[in-house]
């Protein structure tokens, strides 16, 4: 099991940190730019400054078992594709089930701002939602440890 996460604008990365390490989890950091990370079971891996370049090395190396953390959609699509498991930022998980609603949705509200109908961008980051992460990764990792046993 690796947990890729797609790291550039994540505000959860500590808890990542924290939760990988606990269950023994190595995580790959992919970022457009430099970024520090723990020395003990984290990897860096900086892509090229292209739009979807850290989408595209995640989306070529995740496998079934595997943990993407991601914010976008359209990995989430892929890594379920994959086999992977998938998270949001805000401890949202991404299933098989629901990525084709995420996905027109998304595409309904890229449309809308394009009219200029929808205002705005998501609420902002709280400490809610970083709690229901930590929260959410750690029951996400007990089961994919489990499943691979």
């Amino acid at each position: 099991m690796m947990v890729y996460v797609d790291a550039d604008a994540c505000p959860v990365k500590e808890q990542i940190y924290r939760a990988a390490a606990r269950h023994g989890a190595p995580v790959t950091v992919v970022a457009n730019g430099p970024m520090r990370v723990p020395a003990a079971g984290v990897a860096l891996v900086r892509v090229g400054a292209e739009p979807d370049a850290a989408d595209d090395w995640i989306a070529a190396r995740v496998a079934p078992g595997d943990l993407v953390v991601t914010a976008d959609i359209p990995l989430a699509a892929r890594a379920l594709a994959a086999g992977a498991a998938c998270l949001d930022f805000r401890g949202g998980e991404f299933t098989p089930r629901r990525i084709g609603d995420a996905l027109a949705e998304r595409e309904l509200h890229r449309y809308l701002r394009d009219l200029g109908e929808l205002p705005g961008g998501p609420a902002a980051f709280a400490p809610r939602d970083r709690s229901r992460f930590a929260s959410k990764i750690d029951a996400t990792l007990n089961r994919l440890l489990r499943a691979g046993r």
